[in-house]
């Protein structure tokens, strides 16, 4: 999968696309039939599919203009690509949101950047897609557009889960919930972080439950202590036990840490190793405790009880 970034060029050698855009926060189920849609136009017009998506997300933009805190990111860009990458997707557009995209009238999108830069043969997009300055266009004027450039235009409609809209925001509320079955099935895959391997305290060693330390750059939706597997190393993924938080008994720290213990690693140390944590089951909230010993035996019946979750789905 090729990835570009900026503003989209005009390239008069480039064929065409088949394109779908938006934030695609977990490329969710309501995201893959956005992808599923635009692969299948790209095969039937001949032409590569193409995902317009953005960084930062337009409303991390807004809110941090308005000084307001944004909506927990559930997908690092990373990530994000590796998921589109893995449905087919033959191109990425990274477009960088600011105040020249935030201005830019909904006309204006289209013939620069739909038409011109990526030049469009077919979109597909949800019925509720809004674009250009003000969030101005909506699905009339694109469907007006579309007849005006000669591009075909495909408004998909959502996908339900128990009645209600497969969104983002749903994946959200079940991870704050600590319901990881419900944002497995919203998502269609479990929810995951990336994340490279940094030194810490070595506190963990020194209770005995050695662990590899992941710093995140945003908070998270989920937090606890967690059952986790592990990819990134040799020979398949290795079960383990996670806390995703604060840290709050010893050595706090101001943004949450996701500290990963595998429970039958003897390798060597993780240092710099770039792992993927799959989320399976949450065993708790985080806690404070009075001190490094009632700590210790926390985490001994967390190991305990991740390796009662592995023997009865094993």
């Amino acid at each position: 999968m090729v990835v570009t970034h900026g503003v989209p060029s005009t390239a008069p050698s480039r064929p065409g696309c088949a394109l779908t855009i938006g934030n695609f926060d977990g490329v969710h189920r309501g995201h893959q039939a956005l992808l599923e849609r635009a692969l299948r136009d790209a095969s039937t017009l001949d032409v590569p599919s193409c995902v317009l998506t953005f960084e930062p997300h337009p409303r991390e933009f807004f809110a941090a203009r308005a000084g307001q805190p944004a909506p927990a990111r559930l997908t690092r860009l990373r990530d994000k690509l590796e998921l589109m990458a893995a449905a087919g997707i033959d191109r990425v557009h990274v477009a960088r949101f600011g105040e020249g995209l935030a201005a830019l009238p909904a006309e204006r999108f289209v013939e620069d950047v739909l038409v011109r830069g990526l030049r469009v043969r077919s979109l597909a997009v949800g019925k509720d897609f809004r674009y250009g300055k003000g969030r101005a266009g909506d699905a009339a004027s694109l469907q007006a557009a579309a007849s005006r450039h000669g591009f075909e235009l495909d408004l998909v409609g959502d996908v339900s889960l128990d009645g209600a809209r497969v969104s983002s925001s749903a994946v959200r509320d079940a991870l704050v919930a600590g319901d990881l079955r419900r944002a497995e099935r919203l998502l269609g895959h479990p929810y995951t972080i990336s994340g490279r391997v940094a030194h810490g305290s070595k506190l963990g060693r020194d209770l005995g439950f050695p662990t590899a330390n992941i710093p995140l750059r945003r908070p998270p939706p989920l937090r606890g202590i967690l059952v986790v597997e592990v990819e990134g190393l040799a020979r398949g993924a290795k079960a383990g036990v996670a806390s995703l938080g604060l840290r709050p008994t010893v050595n706090p720290v101001p943004r949450p840490l996701l500290e990963v213990h595998l429970l039958d690693w003897t390798g060597a140390a993780l240092y710099g190793r770039h792992l993927r944590v799959r989320f399976l089951d949450k065993l708790r909230d985080e806690e404070k405790y009075g001190d490094l010993r009632q700590l210790q035996d926390a985490i001994a019946r967390d190991v305990r009880q991740a390796k009662e979750h592995f023997a009865r789905n094993g």
